[in-house]
């Protein structure tokens, strides 16, 4: 079977996507909702990017892990759902070899990243309340490009493990992957290879990735919490707490559609694509939302933006 499974692997040349499972008399529903959101992600993000990069009173460091956070969302949701479109209205749900590497490869990365720069932004959060006299000297752009920097680096090395296990399987039996784009778990299904490293490594990688992330989360944010309840004035407890609710709503927001998408029992697929629906589409939808709706600065940005538009009509 081994060798059986060495040979068909070498004449894989593409996989077949099969989708969400609904009625085709609801496919251009579908493909509505997932247009739909998809152009609020890209308006959301896009103008958060811009916003930042514009506007000078947004030149800190929170902001700046904000601008990579944007760019993070709108990237993996790129990766996928375009694609995901492209399936739903045709036929020939297929996706190339080289393309379902790349798709995961991509998806792993920016998800990865993602993790670690919202433990960076928690670490900001940190520094700006319990230290704020040292906050321009220890949040120094190069320690924030650094930040970034390792977060991307520790995505790209997390991605290059997990596509090395994952695509070094055999696929003697079938290309049928059962969801709407190319994840470990569901081409793990389709191979007749032995999986147990491969779930070996999926779950150092998890361990690796997650317990460093949520420690700095969450130290960071019981000494805040102490920090700010040492705070004598209301007013000055409520500004301080006002700086961290957006981080937290987009940290609770990223780990419980994680967590959806992971947690499902894998005997209920359609479940699992559900929850990857909402950790894809609406989660990057809705962080452009918390930041702007939550935090004085960026709703300023925006009147600015919108005053000088009305001023050039």
């Amino acid at each position: 079977m081994g060798d059986k499974g060495g040979d068909n692997h070498s004449e894989v040349t593409d996989f077949i996507l099969v989708g969400i499972r609904v009625r085709p008399e609801l496919h251009s529903l579908l493909f509505l909702l997932f247009l739909v959101v998809y152009g609020m992600v890209l308006l959301g993000n896009l103008s958060m990017i811009g916003i930042i990069v514009t506007d000078p009173r947004l030149n800190t460091p929170m902001y700046f892990f904000l601008g990579n956070l944007s760019i993070i969302d709108l990237s993996y949701s790129t990766v996928i759902v375009p694609k995901a479109m492209v399936n739903i209205l045709s036929q020939k749900k297929t996706i190339s070899f080289a393309g379902c590497v790349t798709q995961l490869f991509l998806y792993a990365l920016f998800m990865v990243t993602e993790a670690f720069v919202l433990a960076a932004m928690a670490y900001d959060r940190f520094i700006a309340i319990c230290n704020p006299l040292l906050y321009t000297v220890r949040m120094s752009r190069s320690l924030c490009i650094q930040l970034v920097a390792g977060s991307y680096l520790c995505g790209w090395v997390s991605s290059i493990l997990q596509i090395s296990v994952t695509f070094s399987m055999s696929f003697c039996a079938s290309r049928v992957i059962d969801h709407f784009y190319c994840d470990s778990n569901p081409i793990e299904k389709i191979s007749c290879s032995n999986i147990f490293m491969n779930k070996m490594v999926s779950f150092s990688l998890a361990v690796l990735i997650i317990l460093p992330t949520i420690v700095v989360i969450v130290v960071s944010y019981m000494y805040i919490v102490s920090a700010v309840l040492k705070i004598r004035s209301s007013e000055g407890r409520k500004k301080a707490f006002s700086t961290c609710s957006s981080h937290l709503g987009v940290v609770s927001l990223l780990y419980g559609t994680v967590s959806f998408v992971y947690l499902t029992p894998p005997n209920n697929p359609e479940l699992r694509k559900v929850a990857s629906v909402c950790y894809i589409l609406f989660t990057p939808m809705l962080n452009p939302l918390i930041y702007s709706l939550r935090n004085k600065d960026v709703k300023d940005a925006m009147k600015k933006v919108i005053w000088k538009q009305k001023v050039l009509l």
